[in-house]
């Protein structure tokens, strides 16, 4: 009988197929369990349940797109928390609302169960070169039981604070993103609108610092059009979403914010699968002069 740690991954998508991928290189057995049964390269063996796969692993990763497909996988009679065994770890990389974090802390403390918010900073490749930068939100003692998946799947552990705190963290730094790539396209918007032609325009913008890396990686996606999704604009749009309600919640004034969101509920609405980026594309079609 293999002493090898057995991975359950509740959600096998595109982040969770690739942490799974850096989990066996370093030396990790993983399972999966997805609503379809299906995920990843074919090679990972499939669980029935959310429950069966608990009962088998010796850790859980959850890796799933929001708050409720969070509830259904870990609650009810199939879900995680009925499978997982007393002194169990679950990992929750999901990008949830906080007080959903600390609601599932609570309960799995009730089991017996350590569960620490991980939601990761990076997208597909970083997940795919084990460069992620993992949030957690829990006590020291809990992140140390985790910290060998997490050197796995990642280049730097921050421990944001108590449970919450890693998806609090993780609403932050999804809110510069999204904001930011709001105002962006509204410079080439302008650009555009005033008669700069295209590709100068964006490779210029692809030159200056003022850009970073990450949107300097969008803006090259969009002047070819290509919006392959590397983080897919219906869970932007929900991250913001989340990022909001919490904001009001504490009577935390994000007026910039609130604006990227609704040009980025836009982009949800006519480019919901296509990356996040595709707000360019939403921007450019407003002005006279696109190709």
């Amino acid at each position: 009988m293999s002493t090898t740690p057995l991975v359950g991954f509740v959600g096998f998508g595109a982040m969770a197929s690739r942490m799974g991928a850096n989990l066996v290189k370093a030396g990790y057995r993983i399972v999966a369990y997805t609503p379809s049964g299906k995920g990843g390269d074919g090679s990972t063996r499939f669980l029935p349940t959310p429950r069966a796969l608990a009962q088998e692993a010796d850790i859980v990763v959850a890796c799933v797109p929001d708050d409720e497909a969070l509830d259904k996988s870990m609650n009810g009679p199939d879900g995680v928390l009925a499978g997982m065994k007393s002194g169990g770890l679950l990992v929750n990389t999901s990008t949830v609302a906080p007080e959903t974090s600390v609601t599932l802390a609570q309960a799995g403390h009730a089991h017996g169960i350590t569960v620490i918010d991980a939601p990761v900073a990076g997208s597909t490749p970083e997940a795919e070169s084990g460069n992620l930068i993992v949030l957690a939100g829990g006590t020291a003692a809990d992140i140390s039981r985790a910290q060998g998946v997490f050197d796995a799947i990642g280049r730097l552990t921050i421990h944001a604070g108590p449970p919450g705190s890693g998806s609090k963290l993780k609403l932050v730094i999804n809110g510069i993103m999204g904001a930011t790539l709001a105002v962006v396209a509204e410079g080439v918007t302008y650009g555009l609108a005033s008669g700069l032609e295209r590709g100068m325009l964006f490779d210029a913008l692809d030159e200056v610092p003022v850009i970073s890396p990450h949107h300097k990686r969008k803006l090259k996606a969009a002047k070819a059009g290509d919006f392959s999704p590397q983080f897919p604009a219906r869970l932007m749009q929900k991250d913001m979403r989340l990022l909001m309600t919490d904001a009001a919640r504490h009577t935390a004034p994000l007026p910039a914010m609130a604006a990227a969101t609704q040009s980025l509920s836009l982009t949800r609405r006519r480019h919901p699968d296509e990356d996040y980026s595709a707000l360019f594309a939403v921007m450019e079609s407003m002005v006279a002069n696109t190709p």
